[in-house]
């Protein structure tokens, strides 16, 4: 099962959801998809499109209701070179949204470090990289279609439809059933990433200068060392000078994937061995330095499954949290094989960004499938929430709708706006109904 799937029931890509749905529809037009949709709400039943699965929460399961796959809603409207837009169907995948881009001589301007996901799915839950003055792929939408509850089809932009726009380009599926997407683009450009090993408090004592100077920053810390990996990525005015496809595969795919793979299921079988594993792990990554198409150095193979968390913090809490996160794993007796990663993000206005209003830095923890939890994202979440931290919508978490309307400013619009386009909550399900209320 590569992503999401659908047979006797469904289950995404983790493991860890699963669901019967009552039926499986797959429109292939947005006409079909407000008749489905329709269908659904007069005979009583919810409903939830479904993208690759990759939310680690149930915010995509379907539940016993009908599930809705785009797989055929993947077409490429509009490109329009004079406004600086791409308009596509809700089902295209992200790695062939990339492709038909750069055929085209254009680009994202910040992505996601997986490009498996749906666009509908990747931008209602929050899907973001790293970027000192770069959002998120909501951030970048410029106009939505969407299908209501009542089957009908709304366009939405800054002009038309302003309230709907402003909730429906990050709406968690709570909305309606996106079905269109236009994305602002600009002409492609080239990444040159710089990824060097450096130690745990050399990147928090040099974090503000790492965040200003470069365009994308990021780092994993790997738990029971002091070593950490960091990437700069940086424009870059060229010639392209991509890794060798051989030290491509040796490093993004062999060692990143399949030796990782071996190295996780050893540690999960004997827990003792992590603390070496981590050691010998950290220093295999050495310095490099490669320049490519911006995607393709903003992505990179995925195929180690796991679980995950991560919470946004403010930006200026950031280096305390990183610290007692650290304190917290090395007074326990945790054995965490999987590194944590940090990202940043500057301020947005839409209203349910982990980023809204606030410059903020991800910070992400992960176990590898089936590993027991042992308290690890209990307690990494106490700390997140006692920094005001946001979760991310599609990773794991305990938050509920009280404590998200405490630090969301706009979560009480965006729950009005909720009940005035669905009040009989025909796309409601058990993750919604605990993280917006009823």
């Amino acid at each position: 099962m590569p992503h999401g799937t659908v047979t006797d029931g469904w289950q995404n890509w983790a493991g860890n959801q699963s669901a019967r749905p009552s039926r499986v529809a797959t429109p292939a037009t947005v006409e079909e998809l407000g008749e489905v949709i329709r269908a659904a709400a007069e005979s009583g039943r919810t409903v939830k499109p479904v993208g690759s699965g990759h939310s680690f929460t149930a915010i995509a399961s379907p539940g016993d209701g009908v599930l809705i796959r785009p797989d055929a809603l993947t077409a490429v409207r509009e490109i329009n070179r004079e406004a600086g837009t791409v308009t596509v169907e809700s089902g295209l995948p992200l790695h062939r949204l990339n492709r038909l881009l750069e055929a085209a001589g254009l680009s994202l301007t910040n992505m996601g470090d997986i490009e498996v996901q749906t666009v509908a799915g990747a931008t209602s839950t929050g899907t973001h990289g790293t970027g000192r003055d770069s959002g998120s792929l909501a951030a970048q939408i410029k106009a939505l279609e969407i299908v209501l509850a009542d089957g009908t089809v709304q366009h939405c932009s800054p002009d038309e439809n302003a309230e709907l726009f402003q909730g429906a380009r990050l709406g968690l599926g709570a909305l309606g059933a996106v079905s269109a997407v236009t994305f602002g683009v600009e002409p492609a450009f080239l990444l040159t990433a710089h990824e060097k090993p450096m130690s745990f408090d050399e990147v928090l004592g040099g974090f503000d200068d790492l965040t200003a100077v470069n365009e994308h920053f990021e780092f994993y810390w790997f738990p029971h060392t002091d070593r950490c990996s960091t990437k700069r990525n940086n424009r870059s005015q060229g010639p392209a000078a991509p890794l060798p496809a051989f030290k491509a595969w040796l490093d993004d795919d062999f060692l990143s994937n399949t030796v990782w793979e071996g190295a996780c299921r050893v540690g999960r079988r004997f827990p003792a061995a992590v603390p070496t594993i981590a050691r010998v792990a950290s220093r295999a990554w050495s310095e490099r330095t490669y320049t490519d198409t911006a995607y393709k150095v903003f992505t990179s193979p995925r195929k180690v499954r796991f679980i995950e968390m991560e919470y946004a913090v403010p930006r200026e809490a950031a280096t305390t949290v990183l610290r007692e996160l650290k304190a917290m794993v090395e007074r326990s007796d945790w054995r965490i094989s999987f590194p944590v990663e940090v990202r940043i993000a500057p301020a947005d206005d839409l209203w349910l960004s982990t980023a809204n209003g606030r410059d903020s830095v991800y910070i992400a923890v992960h176990l590898y499938r089936g590993t027991a939890e042992l308290g690890y994202f209990t307690e990494v979440e106490k700390l997140m929430a006692a920094h005001r931290g946001r979760p991310h919508w599609g990773k794991l978490h305990t938050r509920d709708a009280e404590y998200l309307a405490s630090v969301y400013p706009h979560f009480g619009d965006f729950t009005a706006l909720r009940d005035k386009v669905d009040p009989s909550r025909v796309f409601a399900n058990d993750y919604l109904r605990r993280v917006l209320g009823a």
